[in-house]
């Protein structure tokens, strides 16, 4: 197990970490989502042992190894920006971790081509990097984290640079690649989709601080606060300032069925494929910005309330800028937070 006891980094004024408490079991997948600036790779770093925690402990396995430099640490990294040796081949660089640890000849052979055959490396393995696509480098880096078998695996946005293909191939791939190793898989991105991908468990980040952490279905569905809710959101989470009044929640231009809960101020929050068009439901007038069509998916750019929204449409939606449509939606869909943005309602919103 992975403890990190009240840690915290600061640079200066900078608090790159605030003070967190984490406990990640062995063989888990953990994600760590936020923005660029979040402090994810500050996290990762602290976890490495590349960086000192300016306060508290970091255990692994029951020992402090707070202090003890990254040398001396079992721990495999993999960066965005993959970094091959590019003097050796395919093979050796996969070979590099092995050898250093003083692993037999044969063992070595065994392991880089187990590993090689399962990252579709096979035909490359003589190969120097400069001759490699840059997905296949990046699965060089990739290969070279799974065959050390580290007990701490360590992900910094590592397909961010791959192409779409290729991306999602991996992601689908990773808990799999490390599944049988025992190791503790940590893996930071900017997106949701990818949290999402990889299940396990998220902790979201802001300002270098974990809003929430737990299986990531759930904190998903049931975030704690608006900026948890935000966070995990792509395209971004609509809200509306509102007042519950009686049984409805009103503000200009908008109103809705409210839950059994205290009158007061609210903030409210709707993902857009949760808003539909010309469908049942509280129906909401919005006027088109613009359209963004993926091929299987229409992103439809609104002013609704005075506000600017996004509603996910299926299939090709061609709307002029300027058109009126209605909008509805579920109320039970429906994210409540109190206006200090902690979460109002334990109720579930469906994925």
């Amino acid at each position: 197990m992975l403890e990190l006891r009240n840690v915290a980094r600061t640079a200066g004024s900078e608090v790159c970490v605030a003070e967190t408490t984490l406990a990640l079991e062995r063989g888990s997948v953990n994600v760590l989502l936020g923005p660029t600036g979040s402090g994810k790779t500050s996290l990762l770093r602290l976890m490495a042992g590349l960086d000192r925690p300016t306060a508290g402990s970091i255990w692994f396995d029951g020992a402090d190894v707070t202090g003890r430099p990254v040398r001396q640490r079992n721990v495999a990294m993999v960066y965005q920006q993959f970094v091959n040796y590019p003097t050796l081949s395919v093979y050796e660089n996969i070979a590099s971790p092995l050898r250093v640890a003083a692993v037999a000849a044969a063992e070595i052979d065994r392991r880089v081509l187990e590993t090689a055959e399962r990252l579709k490396l096979g035909p490359y393995l003589q190969r120097k990097p400069a001759e490699l696509s840059g997905g296949q480098q990046q699965r060089t880096a990739l290969a070279r984290a799974i065959v050390k078998a580290a007990p701490l695996v360590l992900l910094d946005e590592p397909l961010a640079n791959l192409d779409y293909k290729l991306r999602e191939e991996l992601r689908e791939e990773l808990p799999r690649l490390f599944a049988d190793t025992g190791s503790i898989l940590v893996y930071a991105t900017t997106e949701p989709a990818e949290a999402l991908l990889l299940g396990g468990a998220t902790a979201t980040l802001s300002q270098g601080r974990i809003t929430q952490f737990g299986p990531t279905l759930a904190v998903f569905r049931e975030p704690g606060d608006l900026i948890t809710a935000q966070t995990f959101s792509d395209p971004p989470l609509n809200t509306i300032a509102v007042a519950k009044r009686g049984a409805r929640f009103v503000a200009e231009g908008f109103a809705s069925p409210a839950p059994a809960m205290a009158d007061g101020d609210y903030i409210l929050g709707l993902r857009p494929h949760h808003l539909r068009l010309d469908a049942d439901g509280p129906a909401l007038h919005g006027v088109v910005r613009v359209c963004e069509i993926t091929g299987s998916e229409t992103y439809v750019h609104l002013q609704i309330a005075g506000r600017d929204w996004v509603l996910l449409a299926g299939g090709v939606r061609s709307l002029q800028p300027g058109a009126a449509v209605q909008v509805s939606f579920d109320p039970a869909q429906l994210m409540v937070f109190h206006a200090d943005g902690q979460a109002a309602s334990a109720r579930k919103a469906a994925a």
